[in-house]
């Protein structure tokens, strides 16, 4: 397993991942801007030629305190789960935020997601008393 961070010179290689590692297919246009954000991070799994896992995550910044990563997404491909390409994916993007100044990291997760809730406990993360809320695109204000 090779573990890749992307960059803006790896278009071609988000383009490239196949079906089934990602919620949706790849938007050019979407992958353009992600990867020429320098707010953005993704890390990817390789094995061979194929994307096997992937973390991403947006750096927050704020005027009064210090940068912190929040992890927006892991993803394992069917058929590659618990052979620790998750684990790999979520300690690099850590290890890329930290390198980067970030002095917190975090993510959100439903408390079903067992998989989710295992990696970060096994990462011995904190468990944070959060309540979330959301919007999607139909809102009206």
């Amino acid at each position: 397993m090779e573990i890749k961070a992307l960059g803006p010179g790896d278009l071609g290689l988000l383009l490239g991942v196949e079906p089934g590692l990602f919620d949706h297919a790849v938007d050019p246009g979407q992958a353009r801007a992600f990867l020429d954000s320098t707010l953005h991070e993704i890390v990817l799994a390789l094995e061979g030629e194929q994307a096997v896992a992937f973390a991403s995550g947006t750096v927050l910044l704020h005027p009064d305190k210090p940068p912190a990563l929040f992890v927006n997404e892991l993803g394992t491909r069917e058929g590659h789960r618990r052979r620790g390409h998750g684990r790999a994916v979520l300690r690099a993007l850590i290890d890329r935020a930290r390198a980067r100044g970030c002095m917190g990291v975090w993510l959100g997760t439903e408390a079903d997601n067992a998989a989710m809730v295992a990696l970060c406990r096994g990462l011995r993360a904190e468990e944070l008393p959060f309540l979330g809320f959301g919007w999607d695109g139909a809102f009206q204000p």
